[in-house]
């Protein structure tokens, strides 16, 4: 039996001090007070005045293509790339982590070997595999489908038949509405992946607008085949009500990255679970332009924050809105940890500190300047990464 000790410990209700994390096992034994327990009956974990929190349950990062293809054109080795960005994660107190992978049919957005067909499926493949094998922390798969993507979609199916997605969502990046409504910033962005002239970027725009889209009824079909399968499906970038309300008719239960206050709000109201991207916590606004995460969530219209491509951001932007808006901090704890745990059907298991749950534990203390560091992570009961300043 372990005891985790001196800290103040992050449950669902409230933050505790002068208790103890009972673990045995791979699994939470309970929360006691530390008087009551005999210490020398125990192996000691002492988390030094520092915050034992849930490890962070991170829904949407695309942090594996950057391991993966750290150039455009070049991709490493898959098996090298999970087991470094495994090691990178834990260290920013990720514990779960989805990692989102696109269907393109034909990306000429961002033209990234690693978003090509064949190499998304070597990669959903080797995710899979962590199950079986040696590995960190929980991997799953976060299938992205961009809804042009016509014939991508009976390889969509056959992953979701196999077992091998974990979540799904829906995507629409057509120029001129969802997260590129403004084509001016959707063309910077463009010519910042590819050297293209402004006629040039014209022409692709027009392609991407002509394109082919998936049927209403095609999409219900794939997402029932995944409700049935216990596989919550998500919106991307919702831009109005319409948007949700249709979404919401065939399962949605996950608006990502709605692109308006207004919108987070009519999500929240409609009971959809809301997320926003940690980088636009310390960016102070959406590389995009669009909705500022910082004052979503002070208006208490975000339920998830998520990593989305800086898995740092997860853990700085919660002690950043707790430091410079004065929120508050347990509430925080719960975007990164219980509410993406329930977003995605997994909080019987992980999610919160609770008898019978998984032993996902970080300890989080703060350097001499107060920035915030993760000095312990433990995954199934076991400490798989410790860390001491000097």
């Amino acid at each position: 039996m372990q005891a985790i000790i001196n800290g103040i410990i992050v449950t669902e209700e409230q933050f505790l001090s002068d208790h103890a994390v009972l673990i045995d096992g791979a699994l939470i034994a309970g929360i006691v007070p530390v008087k009551e327990l005999d210490l020398a009956e125990v192996q000691v974990i002492d988390a030094d005045g520092g915050y034992v929190s849930p490890g962070f349950v991170d829904i949407h990062s695309d942090y594996i293509e950057t391991i993966i293809s750290p150039r455009p054109t070049s991709i490493m080795s898959l098996k090298v790339g999970l087991r470094e960005s495994e090691r990178i994660l834990m260290t920013h107190g990720i514990t779960t982590i989805f990692h989102s992978l696109s269907f393109y049919g034909d990306d000429k957005y961002s033209h990234k070997a690693i978003r090509e067909p064949q190499n998304v499926q070597r990669c959903i493949d080797a995710i899979h595999s962590t199950h079986t094998e040696q590995h960190l922390i929980r991997h799953r798969m976060h299938a992205r489908f961009e809804i042009d993507s016509i014939d991508q979609i009976p390889a969509l199916e056959q992953n979701i038949l196999d077992g091998k997605i974990h979540l799904l969502s829906f995507m629409d990046h057509t120029p001129g509405q969802g997260q590129y409504r403004n084509l001016e910033i959707y063309k910077e962005t463009m010519r910042g992946y590819r050297s293209i002239s402004e006629p040039e970027a014209d022409v692709l725009i027009k392609e991407q607008i002509d394109k082919t889209k998936m049927t209403y009824g095609e999409i219900e079909r794939l997402s029932c085949l995944a409700i049935e399968r216990n596989i919550a499906v998500a919106s991307h970038d919702d831009d109005d009500v319409a948007k949700l309300q249709l979404t919401q008719s065939y399962g949605t239960t996950i608006s990502e990255f709605p692109i308006t206050l207004d919108v987070a709000k009519e999500a929240k109201r409609m009971g959809l679970y809301t997320i926003a991207g940690a980088p636009n916590i310390l960016m102070g606004g959406s590389h995009s332009g669009n909705l500022s995460a910082s004052e979503a969530i002070q208006a208490r219209v975000i339920d998830i924050v998520c990593s989305d491509y800086y898995p740092p951001a997860m853990l700085q932007g919660i002690f950043e809105l707790a430091d410079k808006y004065e929120e508050d901090l347990h509430r925080l704890f719960q975007l990164v940890t219980i509410n993406p745990a329930r977003a995605v059907n997994l909080d019987q298991e992980i999610g919160s500190i609770k008898a019978g749950k998984k032993a996902d534990i970080i300890i989080i203390g703060k350097m001499d300047d107060g920035y915030p560091i993760v000095t312990n992570t433990m995954v199934d009961g076991k400490v798989i990464m410790q860390t001491n300043y000097r």
